[in-house]
């Protein structure tokens, strides 16, 4: 209902020219807004996951919105020295992309390049240290390709009689479970990962080889990160292992593996980092302040003001099912207010 109410709104507003009137309000243009992104599909990806992919056709109309709607694109560290000293140009922008799959150099890069855009990757370094499909994607996407599967007994992978049914969303997430218990109790690293990935893809009737040749679900390649370093993307942390520890050594230590990988690919030491997954606690926000991190992104819906503590920094993270002119309201700080009264609602209901 609430969904609907918004959509109508955003519409009305835009119609009678709401949306370009705030666009030019001191409440946007005091504020960065920071933009996070997952992926952008090479093939059917947004199909399977919109929450973490857009098609190429969205994220371009995504770039020619903040174009059409005079946003002023600056690297994350500038917007946040900018924001800082309350310097910001107007409608501000910063673009931010997590996790550095393969998508970023072949689709992302090109057209942002075309549209001379600057972009802060964060990424984690662990399976681009080995370069399989990275099984917390490539199990949930090959489960949700054999959709059409009612029935498959998984004993040849984990060794027991275990019934997997794909026909529906709640089957395909139990039999993803039932994989990761199963790597977790066997205690596997990168490389048995990669093997019970290729049994699996044998049980579904999926040509693993092909699979793996389209780079789907799959990080860069070191020499693909030095590249796109040299061509001016900012690499940034965003560990190792894509996990939070929740223990002090095992935190620090693989925030700075994270970043000695992305040192020796890009020749430039990196200072900014977002949390995996979203995931951050008050001891985690000290860990990084401590270690001299300069900047921490989260998957908090806001903007970015000279208030806002840089170890949290509110983003818009853009997903397919975000629409053109949702997206457009953020663009004028709109959607930020809506987003916030929202809040207040479902808090008060």
């Amino acid at each position: 209902m609430l969904r609907t109410l918004k959509q109508a709104c955003l519409g009305a507003g835009k119609s009678c020219g709401l949306l370009k009137l705030a666009s030019s309000s001191r409440l946007r243009n005091s504020r960065l807004l920071v933009l996070g992104y997952h992926g952008v599909s090479l093939q059917d990806e947004h199909r399977w996951d919109p929450s973490l992919f857009l098609s190429a056709e969205v994220f371009r109309r995504r770039m020619e919105a903040l174009k059409r709607g005079g946003c002023t694109l600056l690297s994350l560290e500038e917007g946040l020295r900018l924001t800082a000293e309350q310097r910001l140009p107007d409608r501000a922008v910063a673009l931010t992309f997590d996790d550095g799959t393969y998508d970023f150099y072949k689709i992302v890069w090109p057209i942002l390049k075309e549209f001379g855009y600057p972009v802060t990757l964060y990424l984690t370094t662990y399976y681009v240290e080995h370069p399989y499909p990275v099984p917390r994607e490539i199990w949930p996407y090959m489960l949700w390709r054999r959709a059409d599967s009612s029935r498959l007994n998984a004993r040849e992978i984990l060794g027991k009689d275990v019934i997997f049914n794909l026909t529906h969303k709640s089957g395909r997430e139990e039999a993803l479970r039932k994989l990761v218990s199963f790597a977790d109790a066997e205690k596997m690293d990168g490389h048995g990962k990669n093997a019970l990935s290729a049994k699996l893809a044998h049980l579904l009737g999926i040509d693993f080889d092909a699979l793996c040749a389209s780079r789907i679900c799959q990080l860069l390649r070191p020499e693909e990160v030095h590249e796109l370093a040299s061509d001016g993307v900012s690499v940034q942390m965003h560990m190792h292992h894509h996990t939070s520890p929740v223990t002090h050594g095992a935190f620090i230590d693989n925030l700075r593996a994270n970043r000695q990988f992305i040192t020796e690919m890009t020749g430039l030491e990196p200072n900014h980092f977002c949390y995996p997954s979203g995931n951050y606690n008050k001891e985690s926000v000290r860990w990084l302040r401590d270690d001299g991190v300069a900047s921490a992104t989260t998957c908090d819906l806001g903007l970015c003001s000279a208030k806002t503590d840089p170890m949290l920094i509110p983003r818009l993270i853009d997903t397919s099912y975000i629409s053109d002119t949702g997206f457009e309201s953020w663009l004028v700080g709109v959607g930020a207010l809506i987003s916030h009264v929202g809040a207040l609602i479902r808090r008060a209901a």
